[in-house]
C-alpha cells in the first residue's frame, strides 16, 4: 500500500500508542482523521503537543455513540481501532464501563467499517486475553481466559470482530500487542511507575514482583500496526506483537535502576496487588506468525527502549505523581 493520500481513521488517537501511530501515519503521507474522546477541556490528549497536529483532522466524539463513529469513518480507506478503557485495576471498580467502551464501542467501529466500505480494519486486542500462560511461548491459538473484567471485555471485542469478518466479510485484522512501553505511557503502567519512582527517590513500591511480562517498545508496536494494514494475507487473522523475551517485574525494576545508575530498595505494597486468581503470572509471545505473514520484527530491544523512555520521563517528570498509586 502507498500511504500517500490514503484516508485513514485512528480511534483512540490521543492515547499512548494511538498518538505514536497517528504521527507515524502522517509521516508516511496518509490523510489522517484522529478520533479522540470528547471532553470539556477540548483536549486531544498527547496530540495537543504533537508536532504533527496541524496535519491532522481531529474529531472529538465518543466511541460508544454509533452515529458519531459512522460519521467519522465515512469515506475512509483504513481504520485503526485503538480506543479502549485499558487500566486493569479500574476494571474491578467499573466493569460495566469496560463492556460499553470495549465491546459496544468495537461493535460501533465494525458496523461503521461495514457501512462505509473500509478496505481494512485493524482491531487492537491485548495479550491480557490469554491470562496466565498455559504453555510458552504463547501462540495465537492459546486459550482465551478472562481473568479480569478488562481482559473479558477485550475477549468480547475480539470475538465481535471475528464474527463480523466471518459473517459479513468485513476485512478485519486483529493485532494483539504484548506489554508496550515508551514515551507518553500512563502512570498506570509498571515501567513509568518504576522510572518515576527512581527519579524521585530511592524506594520503588510495586505489587507482585514475580509475574513475567513480554515488553515491547512502542515504535515496534506501531510498525506492527502498519504492517497489519498492508499485508496481503492478513485479513481474518490475529497476530501477536511481542518481543519473544520475558522478564519478571522484580528483575525489570532492578534493570531500570541499573540503567539509571540508582541504588534503590524495592518494596511490595498490598494495595497494588491484583486479586490472587486475577493475576496473570506469565506472558511470553510467540511472534512467528507476525514475522512470517506481516514481515514484522521488533527492531528496538528492551534495554534500548528503556533508555529512550528514561530520558523522556526525566524531561517530563512533572506530568507524573511518583509514588502515588493510580488505578
Amino acid at each position: 500500500m502507498q500511504w500517500q493520500g490514503k484516508k485513514v481513521l485512528v480511534t483512540g488517537a490521543g492515547g499512548f500508542i494511538g498518538s505514536h501511530l497517528t504521527e507515524r501515519l502522517v509521516e508516511l503521507g496518509a490523510d489522517v482523521r484522529a478520533f479522540v474522546h470528547y471532553n470539556a477541556q477540548n483536549s486531544s490528549g498527547w496530540l495537543d503537543q504533537s508536532p504533527r497536529r496541524d496535519a491532522l483532522r481531529i474529531i472529538a466524539g465518543d466511541i460508544t455513540d454509533g452515529y458519531c463513529v459512522r460519521e467519522a469513518a465515512r469515506g475512509v480507506d483504513v481504520i485503526f481501532h485503538l480506543a479502549a478503557l485499558i487500566a486493569i485495576p479500574y476494571s474491578y471498580h467499573a466493569p460495566a464501563s469496560y463492556v460499553r467502551t470495549n465491546v459496544e464501542g468495537t461493535l460501533n467501529v465494525l458496523q461503521a467499517a461495514r457501512d462505509c466500505g473500509a478496505e481494512r480494519l485493524v482491531h487492537t486486542s491485548t495479550s491480557e486475553v490469554y491470562g496466565t500462560a498455559r504453555q510458552v511461548p504463547i501462540s495465537e491459538t492459546h486459550p482465551l481466559q478472562g481473568q479480569s473484567p478488562y481482559s473479558a471485555s477485550k475477549i468480547g471485542a475480539d470475538k465481535i470482530a471475528e464474527a463480523f469478518q466471518l459473517s459479513f466479510d468485513v476485512p478485519v485484522v486483529t493485532v494483539r500487542p504484548f506489554n508496550t512501553f515508551g514515551p507518553r505511557q500512563s502512570a498506570r503502567a509498571v515501567i513509568p511507575v518504576i522510572i518515576t519512582q527512581c527519579l524521585a527517590g530511592n524506594t520503588v513500591r510495586l505489587g507482585n514482583l514475580l509475574p513475567t511480562r513480554d515488553l515491547n517498545f512502542v515504535a515496534n508496536t506501531v510498525e506492527g500496526f502498519i504492517c497489519a494494514a498492508v499485508a496481503e494475507k492478513a485479513v481474518g487473522q490475529t497476530f501477536n506483537l511481542g518481543s519473544g523475551r520475558e522478564i519478571s517485574i522484580g528483575n525489570l525494576a532492578q534493570l531500570i535502576a541499573r540503567l539509571m545508575g540508582k541504588a534503590v530498595s524495592i518494596e511490595t505494597e498490598s494495595e497494588r496487588l491484583r486479586p490472587d486468581k486475577s493475576e496473570v503470572e506469565r506472558l511470553l509471545a510467540d511472534n512467528s506468525r507476525a514475522c512470517e505473514v506481516l514481515s514484522w520484527t521488533p527492531k528496538i530491544d528492551l534495554e534500548s527502549g528503556l533508555k529512550i523512555t528514561i530520558d523522556w520521563m526525566r524531561e517530563n517528570l512533572g506530568r507524573y505523581r511518583p509514588g502515588k498509586y493510580v488505578i
